[in-house]
């Protein structure tokens, strides 16, 4: 493999060790450990101190980093860059073996988000996820992380001799389609908690310790780059974790020292971020006010710093399809290579508007980056992001921002490696002083 940048080989690391959204921010936490920051609870006291680099979490699937800047919020304002840390996946389901004809055990599971769900067939597929133990007592229960690098199951498609219109069409069903095979075993008792069994035995403890977990199935290929000159990469959930992953790696690096920086990876965007971890909710919006509290200020005083910050949301946007032209707009369709993306909508489905959109441009321009548009079609329906969500907890200007992407829900999507590093050195620029 061709010698690669370092936030590129970053970049391939972090996607193989963040198969879903626990271990992508456990992931998170370890570069935030390895650059100085420290954790803390939600539950602590929050103390102004200038110059100190933390971190929370909530709910294991979302996190929050701070540095503190020698200025007070009320005359700076905070610096935040937004993404998420969910992607669309399969769920396991509590009691989820479903023995069959021959032994054959399949799994009971459910969608999570928007996947495609064809391109989940005929690969091989692990779990990965949290686990629930018994702890001192029932308030106190203890969470443990497990991801099983080896191959467990694969959702197999019906062979064409059975469905021979397949290609013409091939509707599917989510209950029925989509169950992976994990084993076969001789009778009912093989198995009964079969799942369980498994994970008590991954992580060596009492099988009867298990209270619950939160596992997904994942494509268990490593994130590669292709192309001729290895300008592309190849992975699962890039969709939003190459996001996330920029916004850790730029407040790592961030030079300001007057200004709060903050990087907010929110969890359950690709469901509505209705969550107590989501951009809906006030998690963040209750930790500024806090630290505005803690430096001194007033409630006046936080709306004035509200009133003084910017925030980046950071979600991907769709790249141009080559052998699919028609679907785009005709004269703001980004390209993979041509840098990051703002993302606009008359219908305000995305937060940035002509101001927001001109400070993230003039960012580009200072960084030495290019910029793109992305704009739908005017015939097809656009999502949402997270932009809008936080406004409803924070009225803060903003700009909906992404780097393109092919197939994006698929199992694998595709990006391009100079996209990843401009955006890094744009959110840079933005945290710099």
């Amino acid at each position: 493999m061709k010698t690669q940048h370092p936030y590129i080989q970053s970049l391939l690391r972090f996607m193989d060790a963040s198969p879903c959204n626990f271990l992508a921010v456990n992931s998170m936490k370890s570069i935030l450990l390895e650059n100085g920051f420290i954790e803390k609870q939600l539950d602590d006291e929050m103390k102004w101190n200038p110059g100190e680099k933390f971190f929370l979490t909530k709910n294991d699937s979302a996190i929050f980093a701070f540095k503190i800047g020698k200025k007070k919020p009320v005359e700076t304002g905070f610096k935040i860059v937004a993404a998420h840390s969910d992607s669309p996946c399969f769920r396991i389901k509590p009691h989820a073996e479903m023995l069959t004809e021959g032994g054959i055990v399949k799994l009971n599971t459910e969608v999570y988000g928007g996947p495609i769900l064809y391109t989940w067939f005929d690969r091989p597929l692990s779990i990965a996820g949290r686990v629930i133990l018994k702890g001192k007592d029932a308030l106190h229960p203890v969470t443990r992380l497990l991801k099983i690098d080896r191959p467990l199951m694969s959702i197999s498609h019906l062979a064409i001799h059975f469905n021979r219109a397949v290609n013409e069409g091939n509707p599917l069903s989510k209950q029925k389609d989509m169950l992976p095979i994990v084993a076969k075993v001789n009778d009912q008792m093989e198995s009964n908690n079969m799942l369980v069994r498994l994970i008590a035995s991954e992580l060596d403890v009492d099988f009867h310790d298990i209270l619950d977990f939160d596992m997904m199935l994942y494509d268990t290929e490593k994130a590669c780059l292709f192309g001729l000159n290895e300008e592309f990469i190849s992975s699962g959930r890039l969709d939003d974790l190459s996001m996330a992953h920029a916004a850790i790696t730029a407040i790592t690096e961030a030079t300001d020292e007057d200004a709060t920086l903050v990087a907010a990876i929110f969890d359950n965007e690709e469901t509505g971020s209705g969550t107590k971890q989501g951009a809906g909710s006030p998690v963040l919006a209750n930790v500024l006010l806090r630290l505005n509290v803690a430096s001194g200020g007033n409630f006046d005083a936080f709306s004035r710093a509200i009133a003084r910050s910017f925030m980046i949301s950071a979600d991907n946007a769709h790249a141009f399809h080559p052998n699919y032209a028609e679907k785009y707009d005709p004269t703001n369709h980004p390209v993979l290579g041509g840098g990051p993306c703002i993302k606009i909508n008359a219908n305000c489905k995305y937060m940035s508007d002509a101001h927001s959109a001109a400070i993230f441009k003039s960012l580009c321009d200072d960084a030495g980056m290019p910029c793109q548009y992305f704009v739908n079609h005017s015939d097809v329906a656009g999502g949402s992001t997270l932009g809008n969500i936080l406004t409803g907890q924070i009225d803060i200007e903003g700009v909906d921002v992404g780097n393109p992407l092919l197939a994006m829900h698929s199992v694998r999507e595709t990006a391009s490696v100079t996209d990843h590093i401009a955006m890094i050195e744009v959110m840079k620029q933005f945290f710099k002083k």
